[in-house]
């Protein structure tokens, strides 16, 4: 932090993790150090390149405020990644009670006899944060837990939860694959079940039918004998008269 009589500034550089076509954004924290209110002004050597929210404002007494700087997207990067970019933080002490609406630039003016206080920032390009690193050899997945060893002889306590997690989810895992080939087999077997009905529905109206013209086959018959024997009867009687 700084050591200025009225904001202590954390960091005391904006420290941008450099990436082309990227924007990227770093956070400045400002502290009140004084019993008063202190307003504050930021100010940059290149102001297209940068925005800063807020660039100004009012801290209370013993109280901190953060500004956040954002880096517009670059299309390519600077000569061995030095950035020539500075910022300027000004600020001076104001009445109690004031508020962001009566900052004017007139505070700032030190040839107006304001008691201003600067602090230059400077821009620092560092590298992206780097990727997790791949699972190292030796560690392939579904391969069973290892627990080290120590002196004693003893197996480590974590080594021995991580083994029996593993184990309780490759059992889960069995248990889940048999219970859904026991719904797929089920689900098989009605199907199979439901195929043989519809074929059995359809065949039923064919032997109806055909018991239908069998029936009808024989009433025919019976009538026929019957109108026979009755013309029998008939010629006999008519002998006999």
């Amino acid at each position: 932090m700084s050591n200025g009589e009225l904001f202590s500034i954390e960091p005391l550089e904006l420290r941008f993790p450099f990436e082309l076509k990227k924007q990227i954004s770093c956070a400045l924290q400002l502290f009140n150090k004084t019993d008063s209110y202190v307003a504050f002004k930021v100010k940059t050597t290149n102001p297209k390149k940068y925005c800063v929210r807020p660039n100004t404002g009012i801290v209370l007494p013993r109280s901190t405020c953060d500004i956040m700087v954002a880096m517009q997207a670059q299309k390519e990067a600077p000569p061995d990644m030095q950035c020539k970019d500075k910022f300027l933080l000004q600020s001076v002490k104001t009445f109690d009670g004031a508020s962001t609406k009566d900052i004017n630039s007139e505070m700032f003016n030190k040839e107006a006899g304001h008691l201003v206080e600067e602090c230059k920032l400077r821009v620092v390009y560092v590298s992206p944060p780097q990727p997790p690193s791949p699972v190292p050899e030796g560690s392939e997945e579904g391969s069973s837990p290892r627990g080290s060893v120590s002196e004693n002889g003893n197996v480590s306590s974590v080594d021995f939860t991580q083994a029996s997690r593993g184990f309780t989810e490759r059992s889960d895992t069995q248990y889940k694959y048999a219970e859904a080939r026991a719904l797929i087999t089920r689900l098989t077997e009605e199907k199979s079940n439901a195929i043989q009905q519809n074929n059995e529905c359809h065949q039923e109206p064919d032997l109806l039918k055909r018991e239908g013209n069998k029936n009808r086959s024989g009433v025919s018959f019976v009538i026929i004998v019957l109108i026979g024997l009755l013309g029998i009867i008939m010629g006999y009687l008519m002998r006999k008269i």
